[in-house]
């Protein structure tokens, strides 16, 4: 139990050490990508107002009818598709991409990919 709380703390570390750099405007927004066990969710953050523009995730309703599992590359994948599809209806091109502390490997790079296919700059 120990060793996963040390993961927990250390990411969150790895996070505020990225949140320093990364900021989201008006202009250019924020694109937060956050993993569970089970899940994985999006989210585009104007920070100079504070608020959560768009979020996906794999418990949306319209990720649910594409796949089975909500924690493997495919559904990061339709999450991403999801989030600049929406991104796009708000008239949002640009954006920030904040990796949330994680490795930009797997699941989170899988998101990013999706999300630049579907139309997303950064």
């Amino acid at each position: 139990m120990l060793n996963v709380h040390l993961k927990v703390e250390s990411r969150k570390r790895r996070h505020l050490r990225v949140r320093k750099t990364v900021y989201g405007t008006s202009q250019r927004p924020r694109l937060v990508v956050f993993r569970s066990n089970l899940h994985i969710y999006a989210q585009i953050v104007d920070d100079t107002q504070g608020k959560t523009l768009i979020s996906a995730s794999t418990l949306d309703k319209e990720c649910k009818q594409n796949i089975k599992r909500g924690n493997n590359n495919k559904a990061a994948e339709v999450v991403g598709q999801l989030i600049a599809k929406r991104a796009q209806a708000k008239n949002i091109k640009t954006v920030v991409f904040d990796r949330g502390g994680y490795l930009f490997h797997g699941r989170v790079k899988a998101l990013a990919d999706a999300a630049r296919q579907g139309g997303l700059l950064f």
